[in-house]
């Protein structure tokens, strides 16, 4: 663990002197979290519309997957919630790529790769310490992101349905748990890649390649091609 520990802090020294890291790493979770808040400010009064769903023409496979026992109002909010928290399963994901790309091709410009291999660290607690090193600020950056979306919504005022569901076991489970799970297999791809090129920008833009499905997935329910819920057909 030692030497995982002076991996990561050695890591940590390199990367965040970068200045495309850092705007990622606090630009990301900021915008992130103040998006979907700015959106249901502006949908704030029509979350008091009484009218249910089906007056209101919203569509009727909403009320399947998660509009039952909602107004018009609410139901919109939870539609276009159900768009943006994707963000907070999108961004363990992204973010560990800008910082594991830098990895290992890193070590290759600066020619400190071999004295690295030279030191007692094996190779698995090297690959370890550097995977770490990009999922901890990723993982650090999600949670508060979504601790201040949580905070901001209650500012809001939100109505307790709207709360249950940004609360809903789906979410958590997506955002606590299969988000560090995402952000640990984009560390280890893009540390992968790195090993392989001698760019770092190239390390990154074929590194983004793992971001492409869940963009596929936002899209389309951005178009209506899909809505994601629990008893939500795909």
């Amino acid at each position: 663990m030692k030497h995982i520990r002076t991996i990561i802090g050695k890591e940590w020294a390199e990367v965040f002197k970068n200045k495309l890291v850092l705007s990622v790493l606090l630009i990301m979770p900021v915008l992130f979290s103040l998006l979907p808040l700015v959106m249901l400010g502006v949908t704030g009064s029509s979350a008091q519309m009484s009218i249910n769903p089906e007056e209101a023409g919203l569509p009727p496979e909403l009320f399947e997957s998660f509009c039952e026992g909602m107004n018009a109002g609410e139901c919109t909010q939870v539609y276009m919630l159900n768009q943006f928290m994707l963000f907070f399963v999108m961004m363990p994901l992204i973010i560990p790529v800008t910082i594991a790309a830098y990895s290992i091709v890193g070590e290759k410009t600066t020619r400190s790769l071999e004295p690295l291999l030279a030191t007692p660290t094996t190779t698995i607690e090297l690959l370890v310490a550097k995977c770490f090193a990009a999922v901890i600020p990723a993982v650090a950056a999600t949670f508060l992101s979504f601790i201040i979306f949580n905070i901001g919504i209650r500012i809001l005022g939100v109505s307790p349905r709207v709360l249950a569901y940004v609360l809903s076991p789906t979410w958590l489970v997506g955002i606590l748990l299969l988000g560090p799970i995402l952000s640990v297999m984009s560390a280890m791809f893009a540390i992968f890649i790195s090993s392989r090129v001698n760019d770092p920008r190239v390390a990154e833009q074929i590194s983004g390649v793992m971001i492409v499905p869940f963009m596929a997935v936002f899209l389309l329910t951005s178009f209506g091609v899909i809505t994601l819920g629990i008893n939500a057909d795909l």
